[in-house]
């Protein structure tokens, strides 16, 4: 998952840990070719050497999962996730030293600064993370014991240590269910907020709007506000940590008033030059991969290559997707449109491993380039489902103010949706997306594509 909050840290340590990468490499020159090589290495383009290195050991750290906290907590964990990306990143740098041996650093060079960025790196994850959680961190209290402040709370409590926040308890209008063990507990009522607030140091009071309707007094919240408690909604704060929009916390009036949602006309044509060179380069390198892809499907089951369906995208509108066929030619012949399972007994076997790579989804690109469709944007489901969603799950069809995309912020932070529960958490994700689209997030949700697919973790 990914929020604004976690992605400055994320670039914080990127940005200090790609500076003791290079001061590791730097040293291992030293170390290796002395003081006469060094002025050669200086001549010879070495910092850039250098800061080529780094790159691709961190971009192989990343693909590691080494900049997502919540993969590792143990030394023995960080251990194995560093070899391995140095593995990767030895192996990177091999071939690329094969096709461009100008920008080989020294013979021996890396293999000292390997286990310089070991050690170094290692060592400097282990003290964040120990000063980390030593130091401020968020002291949140949460009033209202409704299923999604305890949804909030749990979510929270699971990742306090990657989010810096400490959930100090609940509150509850009902001074009987003091007590109750609701994790971390319901420690007072309304009354006692300031008592609390003063007493744990409590950095902001979470309201759920949900049991605020009718069940808390307002005008004593007020009273609390002006007199320095800082209150937050428990929708926005949810949406701050998680990366989502709480759904069934929310009425009419929070879009209304949120900010975000907003859609300048520079932002859209960078959004659609993005789409056009994006979808116009993968159709022209992918087409010796699709013709590949199209064999394989000719030969390995009956029926057609492609497969087209109408789904629905922006603003309601239905067009028709194209993919390459995973499932039998029959396979809705006597049920009709049914959710697709992860366990699909459907699907054909090239099919199966065609949706785990995602390239049955590589002619979708013509879609991206006609405009129908986005590379980035939530999934276009069918007009069957759609239908059937948009009255069982609230603001279901505002998914649809933005265009669909071939991958999207559900796709890579959800990993698989079937299901009514399914579509109602992926829109949460979708809805994020929506209110918060800049150029930047569409590239950073590219980038988590390609580790998805690469990483054999294909969502639905």
């Amino acid at each position: 998952m990914w929020t604004r909050r976690i992605a400055r840290r994320v670039l914080v340590l990127g940005v200090f840990e790609n500076l003791l990468i290079m001061l590791a490499v730097l040293a291992s020159v030293w170390l290796r070719l002395g003081s006469e090589g060094w002025l050669a290495f200086t001549v010879e383009g070495g910092y850039f050497k250098t800061w080529l290195i780094a790159t691709v050991v961190q971009l192989c750290l990343y693909f590691a999962d080494l900049y997502d906290s919540r993969t590792y907590a143990e030394p023995r964990e960080l251990f194995i996730r560093l070899v391995q990306g140095l593995g990767a990143a030895s192996f990177c740098l091999a071939v690329l030293y094969f096709w461009l041996p100008a920008l080989e650093i020294g013979r021996g060079v890396f293999l000292i600064a390997a286990v310089l960025i070991v050690i170094i790196v290692s060592g400097w994850r282990f003290a964040e993370r120990f000063v980390r959680g030593r130091t401020s961190r968020e002291r949140l209290l949460l009033v209202g014991t409704g299923p999604q402040a305890i949804a909030l709370a749990r979510e929270l409590y699971a990742r306090r240590v990657e989010l810096s926040v400490d959930i100090i308890g609940f509150i509850d209008a009902d001074a009987g269910k003091v007590g109750d063990p609701v994790t971390p507990g319901v420690i007072g009522t309304i009354d006692d907020i300031p008592t609390i607030v003063t007493e744990r140091q409590v950095s902001r009071v979470i309201v759920s709007l949900a049991d605020a309707r009718g069940k808390l007094p307002m005008d004593r919240l007020l009273q609390m506000k002006l007199a320095g408690v800082q209150f937050d909604h428990l929708a926005s704060v949810y949406e701050e940590y998680t990366g989502k929009i709480a759904i069934e916390n929310l009425r009419p009036s929070w879009f209304v008033f949120s900010s975000g949602f907003h859609k300048t006309e520079w932002l859209l044509a960078l959004k659609r030059l993005f789409d056009v060179l994006a979808a116009g380069t993968g159709l022209i390198i992918g087409a010796p991969i699709m013709l590949l892809v199209a064999a394989a499907v000719k030969y390995t089951s009956e029926g057609p290559i492609l497969y087209h369906q109408t789904r629905v995208g922006q603003h309601g509108r239905h067009f028709v997707v194209h993919k390459f066929r995973s499932m039998r030619t029959d396979a809705e012949a006597k049920t009709g449109a049914v959710w697709a399972s992860k366990t699909d007994s459907r699907v054909t076997p090239i099919g199966r491993f065609l949706r785990k790579t995602r390239l049955d989804e590589m002619p979708q690109l013509w879609n991206v380039l006609v405009g129908e469709m986005s590379l980035v944007g939530p999934r276009p489901e069918r007009p069957e489902f759609v239908a059937s969603l948009t009255k069982q799950i609230p603001f279901y069809g505002e998914r649809h103010v933005v265009k669909p995309g071939v991958t999207g912020w559900a796709q890579v932070s959800y990993a698989y949706g079937a299901s009514v529960e399914d579509s109602l958490e992926k829109l949460q994700y979708d809805l994020f997306y929506a209110k918060n689209l800049t150029l930047p997030f569409d590239l950073l949700i590219v980038f988590q594509t390609v580790k998805t697919v690469l990483l054999r973790r294909g969502a639905s």
